[in-house]
């Protein structure tokens, strides 16, 4: 696993626990390279973003007890992959995001200026 830390270089916070989020599914955004996907940003969940994700081709709000998903709703933490989110902003669709809770393996893939247009923790 990298070292968790947020995209402050510092401790990085946990994303959520009910339901427990990310790629390792220990409540935080951390990540290695086994996650492809990137799962490393925090996410407040909107219903408008659940429509959006479902569209896409990814559905968040049905439950897969198989794989101990309980589904998502409004109001949810979720780690999302970096991905997906930035091609969220792209469209106008990008959900709010928690930075202390964000790892810092997401700027890879988005710039911190457009995860700070939508920060929660910052604004």
């Amino acid at each position: 696993m990298d070292e968790s830390l947020n995209v402050f270089d510092e401790p990085l916070v946990p994303c959520g626990s009910d339901p427990v989020t990310g790629f390792f599914r220990d409540g935080c955004c951390n990540t290695s390279d086994q996650d492809l996907g990137s799962h490393t940003v925090c996410i407040k969940i909107t219903k408008e973003f659940l429509e959006y994700s479902r569209f896409r081709g990814n559905d968040l709000t049905t439950p897969m007890p198989d794989f101990g998903f309980p589904g998502l709703n409004p109001g949810d933490s979720w780690c999302l992959c970096a991905a997906r989110w930035l091609e969220a902003f792209e469209q106008d669709m990008a959900p709010q995001v928690f930075l202390a809770r964000t790892h810092k393996r997401a700027l890879e893939i988005v710039a911190l200026e457009k995860l700070k247009k939508f920060a929660t923790d910052i604004n």
